[in-house]
Order: structure tokens, then C-alpha cells, then sequence
């Protein structure tokens, strides 16, 4: 497996059957936990810029060389969504004093991720037909990760109200 494939399907989750989107974000959920614990919410920032930045590069190369516009393998755009996601949601959480608002953070973070990814409403969706190569694939992924942070944490919130 070459580098650039390596990437593109994030360590092969991208190569899976069966909803390659999906496997993408679950794998790369943890990864985005992990980094966020042990490493801060700015490490995973500027890795989620850096894998955008170098994701619109190599989607780039690969359109070009396979003719193909955002193939089911590359998944390194559901990484990038799902940690923008993760990181909208989990800020949301350190005014919540309530148990477990991690874990539903994580859990509505991904949930919130994948309905906006796959619905694709309004200016996600636009940006999904109408923007072609690594920009087209990458766009409409960090728009999808930004609208489902942003509902989690406001249904996070909402919660922490309530309780």
C-alpha cells in the first residue's frame, strides 16, 4: 500500500465493504480521543488543519491520476469532520458538571457527524456538487463536522439545563 493510499483511507478504514464513511469516522474517533486526553484541543486542531491542508493536495493527485471524484475509499475527510465535530462538542462540556457528558459528548459528536455528512443540507451539500477535487471532498466534510459539533453541544447544553 502505497503512502498516499495509506492516507487517504486513513490506515486502510476506507477499505472496508461495508460503509467505508462510517469505518473511516470510527476509526478515527478514537485516535481524536486519544490526542485530545494526552496531547490537547490544540494539538488536534492543528493536526485536523494539517491532514485538511495535505488532504486537498494528495485528493488532488489521486483525482487526477484515477479520474475518479471522491472515491468511497478516502476517508481522510471523515477523520478531518469527526475531529472538528469531537472538539465543538467537548468544549461545549467544560461548563457541564453532569455524569458522563463526555461520553454523550463523543457519542452525539459522531451521531451529529455522520447525519449532517450524509444528509448534507444547505451550504454542505453545495459545496458537495458544486466544488470539484481535494476541496470539493475535504469542504463539505469540515462543514459537516463544524454543524455537528455545533448541535451536540447545544443539545449537550440543553441538557445541562435541564439537569
Amino acid at each position: 500500500m502505497t503512502l498516499q493510499r495509506l492516507f487517504l483511507t486513513f490506515f486502510g478504514a476506507g477499505l472496508s465493504p461495508k460503509a467505508p464513511g462510517t469505518v473511516g469516522t470510527l476509526a478515527s474517533l478514537p485516535v481524536g480521543i486519544f490526542i485530545l486526553y494526552y496531547m490537547g484541543m490544540e494539538t488536534l486542531f492543528l493536526l485536523t488543519i494539517v491532514i485538511t491542508v495535505i488532504g486537498v493536495f494528495e485528493i488532488n493527485k489521486y483525482e487526477k491520476s484515477t479520474g475518479i471524484h471522491d472515491h468511497q475509499q478516502i476517508v481522510i475527510d471523515e477523520a478531518a469532520g469527526m475531529w472538528l465535530s469531537l472538539m465543538i462538542a467537548m468544549s461545549a462540556t467544560s461548563t457541564l458538571a453532569y455524569p458522563y457528558v463526555e461520553i454523550l459528548a463523543i457519542i452525539f459528536s459522531f451521531a451529529s457527524f455522520r447525519l449532517f455528512d450524509i444528509w448534507k443540507p444547505s451550504t454542505i451539500g453545495k459545496i458537495d456538487r458544486d466544488f470539484s477535487g481535494g476541496l470539493g471532498v475535504m469542504g463539505d466534510d469540515i462543514l459537516a463536522g463544524i454543524a455537528g459539533g455545533l448541535l451536540s453541544a447545544v443539545v449537550l447544553m440543553g441538557i445541562g439545563k435541564i439537569l
